[in-house]
């Protein structure tokens, strides 16, 4: 079996050191906040070129916490992709915000600007890009807050809307071993409001002078991604040649033209390698048969989906979202697979197509 993703293989380089910064935290006796995460976030912003990090306890509460302290709240109107995990409408919708979806550019499968410049209105209180996958989505030209969902990148530089929100989920480029996030932004007073809020808005402990939640970075997390961020760069580099690989092996392959590979940019970090592929799940039975894994992100756009089915869109009403639904398809891809891997896969999808 080649796997879609392999864990063991991006840490075993590293076991030794994540060993120390277990054993370090364990002799510390503190497991929440402390020293360790408030290393970690001074290194995080340094890496990312940002002036503050803020580690959170996921990538969801993230998002969360960012929407909350940018001042989102019931009726306001916020406009983002409908091809993303949920997390990215999700946290809006928990604040009573009012979703707008705007279509997706089909060949990098982000926001399209232009359609989301479309979408706003002076109701419009914040606009949410994705970097899908690891590519960069373009900012639309608007006059209110971009903020950026990063949890699919992870490689620098971050952020270039007002603030990012990452995720350190264990198999993104910079992983956990558990969950884990951040929030990244130039703009201290966003900043403090973030760090407020995730400790149940309290200042100093038990004086709660906001409603925030339980957001926190636990210190063992921290401990490992300072080990892992050490080496991101060469993670980032490791990943786009393996994805240089693929665009070799297929450019040799006699896979027809309607199956398209990633948008090459270059300051994409390839979190995944996404295909569009014609018969799509017929491809991806076959792959199964040829013991290769795969992924769809993501079969239902978010503006189908029933618990927004409120909002009043129809099927066609984002046809580009939708189109790419039916086709993307996640590739094996993680720093170790094996140029002979890489080769089963291509040589397969070939075979199918032949």
């Amino acid at each position: 079996m080649i796997p879609l993703f392999d864990l063991s293989a991006t840490t075993r380089q590293l076991r030794k050191e994540i060993d120390e910064a277990i054993g370090r935290v364990l002799n510390s006796g503190v497991v929440i906040g402390g020293p360790e995460v408030a290393a970690f976030e001074t290194e995080l912003a340094i890496a990312c070129g940002a002036r503050y990090a803020i580690g959170c306890s996921s990538g969801t509460d993230a998002l969360l916490a960012l929407y909350m302290a940018s001042g989102l709240a019931s009726g306001d109107e916020v406009v983002t992709t409908p091809l993303t995990f949920f997390a990215t409408a999700g946290g809006a919708a928990r604040l009573g915000c009012r979703l707008v979806f705007a279509d997706i550019d089909p060949a990098t499968l982000t926001l399209n600007p232009r359609a989301a410049e479309t979408v706003t209105t002076t109701r419009t209180a914040a606009v949410v890009t994705v970097d899908l996958f690891g590519h960069p989505a373009a900012a639309p030209h608007i006059e209110c807050p971009v903020l950026e969902d990063a949890a699919h990148r992870g490689g620098p530089p971050l952020p270039r809307g007002h603030a990012a929100a990452m995720s350190f989920f264990p198999t993104k480029i910079l992983g956990a071993l558990g969950d884990a996030g951040a929030v990244l932004t130039n703009d201290r007073e966003l900043a403090d409001r973030v760090a407020l809020l995730r400790s149940h808005g309290a200042h100093p402990k038990y004086h709660h002078v906001a409603v925030g939640g339980n957001f926190r970075l636990d210190a063992l997390q921290a401990a490992i991604l300072r080990v892992k961020l050490r080496t991101l760069r060469d993670a980032v580099a490791a990943r786009r040649e393996l994805a240089a690989s693929y665009r070799r092996m297929f450019a040799a392959s006699n896979v027809p033209d309607e199956m398209v590979l990633p948008a090459d940019d270059p300051e994409h970090c390839y979190a995944q390698f996404v295909i569009r592929a014609p018969k799509r799940d017929a491809l991806r039975v076959a792959l199964e048969r040829a013991e290769i894994q795969t992924a769809v992100y993501y079969p239902e756009p978010l503006h189908l989906a029933p618990c927004f089915s409120n909002l009043g869109y129809k099927r066609g009403s984002l046809p580009e979202a939708e189109r790419a639904a039916t086709e993307v398809l996640a590739l094996p891809f993680y720093p170790g697979l094996t140029e002979s891997a890489q080769l089963q896969v291509v040589a397969a999808i070939d075979s199918f197509y032949a």
